[in-house]
């Protein structure tokens, strides 16, 4: 091809998804076209049913005449003075996916149309019912109620208003009829499931009561050296973690009952080393194995076995606390009483609503979770 030659080549701006060909006419002037001569019927065209061009920019033609020599990629170049028909085609569009064992001609953060298309919204949302939800709040209702009991209970025996023989009487008939309750609501089967006989359930008693009693004067004087302002301040913060520590039968990192069971005693003991006597520690120790040790026991089994009792054992519980709140305080009460209510009865309606403006996402862009058992691989 010379340098007189027109030459022109006219590729669509879009970029096809299948392959395309097309004939490329280059215009060079012919021997006949130089003597002046007029070129033959049809412009003279080497390629059979396709015109030559007239002199100027050539245009690109969608199908390649029979006629002309297919080679992929290259041109083919017949002599000079006849028209050049070339085919060009283009490899097919690569699709792309998401693997990562081979080399695709993508940029490592590209993809496609399909992204989105695995995109989960709320795949573990629970929905709850209003009451479901008030009943579950019991627990919490009943343990504040406890700490409540316990410290009224220990400032009336501080004030002198109520007797350790009163209490300690109190305190034993209570347990006795919750142990026979206890075994009362299955019938027995939880004690033939743990094969726990009365006979363990006494001696342990007995060694508690026995032991309590003997360290009571090492108790009372424990904290003689301590200002009775930080023994308050220890005692609000312990009963504090024990609300916080609670097994609420939530499957959270944050619980541990005998942690919670530890720090209320530790309080317990606190508060019990400013009464005036021993005897006044050893029922107030004893008091607080009995209310924070055993009597959850008691409600738990009552909530699984039945719940219309667990109920009305949770209002009497509430109302025995706020009453003896009340006596001590009128204003704590009725702070006490807005608190039990915001737990059992706002806050299961705020959950309720807010659970209507979640918005979780899930999709392919999620950590893997294994959820297969692996404890065998640990043998």
């Amino acid at each position: 091809m010379t340098s007189t030659s027109n030459r022109a080549l006219r590729i669509p701006a879009h970029r096809p998804s299948r392959p395309f060909s097309f004939a490329l006419r280059l215009q060079q002037p012919s021997p006949e076209a130089a003597d002046g001569r007029a070129a033959p019927p049809g412009g003279g065209s080497e390629c059979p049913g396709v015109p030559c061009a007239a002199p100027g920019p050539a245009e690109a033609v969608p199908e390649t005449p029979s006629g002309c020599e297919r080679r992929s990629g290259a041109l083919c170049r017949p002599p000079v003075g006849r028209m050049v028909c070339a085919q060009v085609e283009t490899s097919p569009r690569r699709c792309w996916q998401k693997v990562l064992y081979e080399r695709q001609p993508f940029p490592d953060n590209y993809v496609d149309q399909r992204f989105l298309e695995e995109l989960r919204k709320n795949i573990h949302a629970r929905q709850y019912q209003y009451w479901n939800v008030v009943f579950e709040s019991g627990v919490v209702v009943q343990q504040l109620c406890s700490v409540c009991v316990f410290v009224v209970t220990w400032w009336y025996m501080d004030a002198g208003v109520l007797s350790p023989q009163g209490l300690f009487g109190a305190a034993l008939l209570t347990s006795l009829l919750g142990y026979v309750l206890f075994d009362a609501i299955d019938a027995g089967v939880g004690r033939q499931e743990s094969g726990r006989t009365r006979w363990a359930d006494l001696k342990s008693t007995l060694v508690f009561t026995a032991f309590t009693y003997g360290f009571s004067p090492v108790l009372k004087t424990l904290t003689e050296s301590i200002s009775t302002d930080t023994i308050y301040a220890m005692s609000a913060f312990m009963l504090l973690g024990h609300l916080i520590f609670f097994n609420y039968g939530a499957n959270a990192a944050i619980v541990s009952s005998t942690l919670s069971l530890n720090m209320a005693i530790f309080a317990s003991v606190c508060l019990a080393s400013r009464l005036p006597r021993s005897l006044h520690t050893f029922v107030m120790v004893t008091f607080a194995m009995q209310i924070f040790a055993l009597w959850p026991m008691l409600q738990k089994k009552l909530k699984a076995r039945t719940p219309y009792c667990y109920v009305g054992v949770t209002v009497l519980f509430a109302l025995v606390a706020l009453v003896g709140l009340a006596s001590v305080s009128s204003v704590g009460a009725v702070l006490f009483a807005s608190l039990l209510l915001s737990i059992s009865c706002l806050c299961p309606y705020c959950l309720i609503r807010l659970q209507l403006l979640k918005d979780n996402i899930h999709g392919p862009w999620d950590e893997a979770e294994i959820k297969e058992d692996l404890s065998r691989f640990l043998m």
